[in-house]
């Protein structure tokens, strides 16, 4: 008796998993909230000082919680409800974007004269460094939960393609409306964020509880005890770290922008853009084209 012939998964059946297009307009949202919001942070922060040492402890201030609770991070997003954990990482960037719109428009200050300090932009930048240690795998984590599997591997290349082109435009829109001024661009992202917050607040899937277990050192490191056996993994999140390593001195660009290049905040958001183009031509053509062989 013939195998019956497999379903067909196309691009145009990824299109009708409406729990996945939610999540995927929410990411897209964030994803260029929190470009902007690097933009403006980078810009207003050497504006400030004139120090490339301050502009490196931005770039720091984010990396080092992403770094500490990556373990932590993906314990409780084994526990807990991952749409929730995200909505309420989207909701706390909007209170710290909500901060920087107050400092920066000088609301509740005498005279409303500017009250944003060097010292607010790096505690800014290790909250959204710690928001982001548990909002950005947790995403990553929910689209294998709102796609039947034989769509994944054109989920996950669309996904891609999407937080790329945000990668672009929301550093070149951020750059663009800086010429307004660093309040505009907060207030920007603060509508972005929210945005973002509706959707996933809308987002359902069926979440199954784990098995309750006492929270151990074996537990936590389960993660990591998995890419150590497994050495495809090993290698693909050893060259992912440093990438992100050396991908850090994006941090130096306003130097670049406005001493080297003399481009302004609009060139400052171009150059961080770059990097993602080619990121986003091989996510289309991994779209169009999934790898189906090891």
């Amino acid at each position: 008796m013939p195998a019956a012939p497999s379903p067909s998964h196309s691009f145009a059946d990824l299109l009708q998993q409406k729990a996945f297009i939610r999540l995927w307009c929410a990411r897209m949202f964030g994803v260029s909230a929190g470009q902007m919001l690097m933009v403006a942070v980078g810009w207003q922060m050497y504006d400030l000082t004139g120090s490339a040492w301050d502009l490196g402890l931005v770039g720091l201030y984010q990396f080092l919680p992403a770094l500490l609770l990556t373990l932590p991070a993906g314990h409780v997003a084994d526990r807990v409800h991952r749409g929730r954990i995200v909505a309420v990482s989207l909701a706390a960037q909007t209170g710290v974007t909500t901060l920087l719109v107050l400092s920066s428009a000088g609301w509740g200050a005498p005279g409303g004269s500017p009250w944003i300090s060097r010292e607010l932009l790096l505690v800014v930048s290790v909250l959204l460094g710690t928001i982001r240690a548990f909002q950005m795998p947790v995403q990553q984590a929910l689209t294998p939960l709102l796609v039947p599997a034989g769509l994944l591997a054109r989920a996950t290349a669309f996904s891609s393609a999407g937080m790329q082109a945000a990668i672009i435009g929301g550093p070149a829109l951020g750059g663009l409306i800086f010429l307004l001024g660093a309040t505009a661009v907060y207030c920007s992202c603060v509508l972005l964020f929210a945005v973002a917050v509706v959707l996933v607040l809308g987002l359902r899937y069926q979440h199954q509880p784990p098995v309750p277990e006492p929270t151990t050192w074996r537990t936590v490191l389960a993660g990591a005890a998995f890419i150590a056996r497994h050495k495809a993994l090993l290698g693909a999140a050893s060259l992912d770290l440093f990438a992100v390593l050396l991908g850090g001195a994006v941090a130096l660009l306003p130097i670049f922008a406005r001493d080297i290049l003399q481009v302004g905040p609009w060139g400052l958001g171009l150059l961080r853009a770059a990097p993602a183009v080619g990121a986003l031509t091989m996510s289309v053509a991994l779209t169009r084209w999934p790898l189906e062989r090891h």
